[in-house]
């Protein structure tokens, strides 16, 4: 109810506009003014004469519009009169749980924050305001198009350096346009078993490319790219915008990026608030001066101010760079999580609309992504993911060979590659059950089966996404190591595909088993379908080797083993040192 409609003008508390509908047994959210109300004692025996006059109020003609209400709780005869739930001075109800509680995600920050904002079912018309709060950038085509529930997706979760806000102005470099100062690149697997959250660690040399940008006018303007430069150059300079970023992420690690979030330092302070503060915890006590964070060792709670100050303080944990602010991040967003996923922080009404608030005003974002629905798709894919199988970890990197004074970070070429192509072929760093026991016996009966000898077996190779060469070099490991001599390089594929396949004909299975037992292809790649002719005249089946080829003799059902890298869960609690 509406501050006019109790009789004061005092602000509203958001757990109260949740109202009792005796139809249902439900509470609903009730917003707008025009919100029904239960009427007194004295507006009910009105309203009973007033419809015995006209048919109980149901409209017979005359154009009257019929006005639908929640009817008032009816009271033993006798009993005395209460008011209605949520007035001040009455009986409040019992609470009860908003039932199929919807999420909105945010991952924000200059200093990172991670989110699930859960709004009730009943707070549709609550969504729709909270539509106008998100701001998004058009990225042209650095990203998707859409989103979609069906496919494995990344988004960029970028926080910037930026002194916007009130309380700001010392935070960050004074002028900034808003750098790359924290970025982490989310990545949810397409079976949602699991995901991975990559840091990029702003000091780390890479080479940024051109970055067509829309400006205000509708124009599009090419930013020019640089090379061997720092990544948070990427964002803010020359006019560079989110999209830059995007493309300087997937240029240095070939790792698709759909779609980007951003925020400001604002984002941490107001959403720690909004749920009460969050539970850190650090081995020894901390009195940093440039940060102003004052801990005492062992665990602790911190929002608004020491929140951000958390986030931010890099001298007083490990050897005061960027890397070790990182790990506390890391720990910082996973405690967050747990934080909100826990039925404390769910099951209330009052703080699911102050979050709510605070992250929509909090971010921006792609506009494939920019509506509050599209937003709550993005954190019901992620909320599948048990947190257990969230693993943050952060790029591979050593020390910038080209520096006396070591000031930057580049790429560690022995790590960093398998650590991308892990990520990108949706390979989790945590041991997880990948398929449901009906999807594992119809891969197994696939395979099951007589299989022809190697040198009867008829194959066209081509490449759809493996690295070049890759069809020629399998086609001489094929003819020479494995004795399949019927087969032939027809180069590329029509499209790129993630995964190797191998289609054949209805009476060809016998011949894709056992190319599938030589390579180590399992039973999901083996597509039924149409033999196609090869450079003999003769029927052939088709090996498409996708972008999870591994290489000429390595089998693709081999176990693959995580790099030796730094990682943790989101369900694990760590001492920040």
């Amino acid at each position: 109810m509406d501050a006019q409609r109790r009789g004061r003008g005092e602000p509203i508390d958001p757990a109260d506009q949740w109202v009792l509908n005796p139809n249902t047994g439900e509470y609903e959210l009730r917003l707008a003014p025009s919100a029904a109300q239960s009427p007194g004692p004295g507006a009910r025996e009105a309203a009973g004469a007033r419809g015995a006059g006209r048919g109980s109020g149901r409209g017979t003609g005359g154009g009257t519009t019929t006005r639908t209400e929640v009817p008032p709780q009816r009271r033993r005869r006798g009993a005395p009169e209460e008011p209605p739930p949520g007035r001040r001075g009455g009986r409040k109800p019992a609470q009860r749980k908003p039932k199929k509680a919807k999420k909105v995600l945010l991952w924000t920050g200059g200093t990172m924050a991670f989110v699930l904002v859960g709004v009730g079912a009943a707070g549709y018309f609550y969504l729709q305001h909270l539509a106008g709060n998100v701001t998004t950038t058009d990225v042209g085509s650095a990203g998707a198009s859409n989103f979609s529930k069906d496919e494995a997706f990344s988004v960029l979760i970028i926080g910037t350096d930026k002194r916007t806000g009130e309380g700001n102005e010392g935070y960050g470099d004074k002028g900034s346009s808003g750098h790359a100062d924290t970025t982490i690149l989310l990545h949810v697997a397409e079976d949602r078993s699991n995901a991975t959250a990559l840091s990029i660690p702003r000091d780390l040399i890479v080479d940024i490319p051109d970055c067509p940008t829309k400006q205000e006018d509708g124009s599009e303007r090419i930013v020019a790219g640089q090379q061997a430069v720092r990544f948070n150059r990427s964002l803010g300079e020359n006019g560079r915008d989110p999209g830059c970023t995007m493309r300087t992420v997937q240029e240095n690690t070939g790792i698709r990026v759909d779609h980007f979030m951003m925020a400001d330092f604002n984002a941490v302070k107001t959403l720690t608030t909004a749920v009460d503060g969050v539970d850190v915890c650090v081995e020894k006590a901390v009195n940093d001066k440039d940060s102003k964070l004052v801990l005492p060792a062992g665990e602790s709670k911190v929002e608004g101010e020491q929140a951000l100050a958390f986030v931010r303080t890099r001298k007083s944990f490990g050897n005061s760079g960027d890397l070790d602010r990182i790990k506390v991040q890391q720990q910082f967003l996973g405690s967050l999580m747990r934080k909100m996923s826990s039925g404390d922080t769910l099951t209330s009404p009052s703080k699911l609309l102050k979050l709510a608030e605070a992250a929509t005003e909090a971010l921006t974002v792609d506009k494939a992504i920019g509506s509050v629905g599209t937003l709550k798709d993005v954190a019901l894919e992620l909320k599948k993911v048990p947190t257990k199988n969230i693993t943050f970890t952060t790029v591979p990197v050593k020390d910038n060979p080209a520096e006396t004074v070591k000031a930057t970070v580049v790429f560690d070429e022995t790590k960093a590659p398998q650590v991308f192509d892990m990520i990108a072929n949706d390979v989790s760093f945590t041991e997880v059950k990948r398929q449901k026991k009906k999807e594992k016996d119809a891969e197994a009966a696939r395979l099951k089966g007589t299989k022809a000898p190697a040198s009867e077996v008829r194959v066209r190779i081509q490449n759809g996404g493996a690295v070049a060469g890759s069809a020629q070099k399998t086609l001489q490991y094929l003819q020479v190591e494995e004795g399949v001599t019927k087969s032939e390089n027809v180069g590329n594929a029509p499209a790129a595909l993630a995964k190797t396949t191998l289609e054949y004909g209805p009476d060809q299975a016998d011949q894709a088993r056992r190319l599938a037992d030589i390579m180590g292809l399992p039973g999901s790649a083996l597509k039924p379908g149409e033999s196609v002719t090869n450079s003999q005249g003769l029927p052939s089946i088709t090996l498409t080797l996708g972008k999870d080829f591994k290489g000429a003799g390595v089998k693709l059902d081999a176990p693959v083993e995580a790099p030796d890298v730094e990682k943790s869960t989101a369900d694990k609690v760590k001492c920040a040192s």
